[in-house]
C-alpha cells in the first residue's frame, strides 16, 4: 500500500517525531509507515487521516503512487 504521509508531514513542516507525538506513536513508527515497511492499524490510519483533515482513502492508496502533484493539491 502506498501512502502520502511523508508528503503531508513535510508540507506541514513536521518532523517524524513531531507527527509521532501528535498521534501517540514513536518516530520509528512514523518512519516505518512512510517507508512502507509497516501498514498502520485501522485506528491509527484513521487518526493520521483526521490529523491532516483528509479521508483514509486520500492518505493511503491501494493502487500505488498518485499522479504527479496530487499530494500538493490535497492540503
Amino acid at each position: 500500500m502506498y501512502n502520502l504521509v511523508r508528503d503531508l508531514r513535510t508540507q506541514r513542516g513536521l518532523s517524524q517525531g513531531g507527527l509521532g507525538e501528535a498521534l501517540g506513536v514513536s518516530r520509528q513508527t512514523v518512519n516505518a509507515i512512510e517507508t512502507g515497511k509497516y501498514d498502520p492499524s485501522l485506528p491509527l490510519a484513521i487518526g493520521i487521516a483526521r490529523f491532516f483533515g483528509l479521508s483514509v482513502e486520500d492518505v493511503f492508496l491501494l493502487d500505488g503512487p498518485p499522479s504527479s502533484g496530487v499530494a500538493r493539491s490535497l492540503n
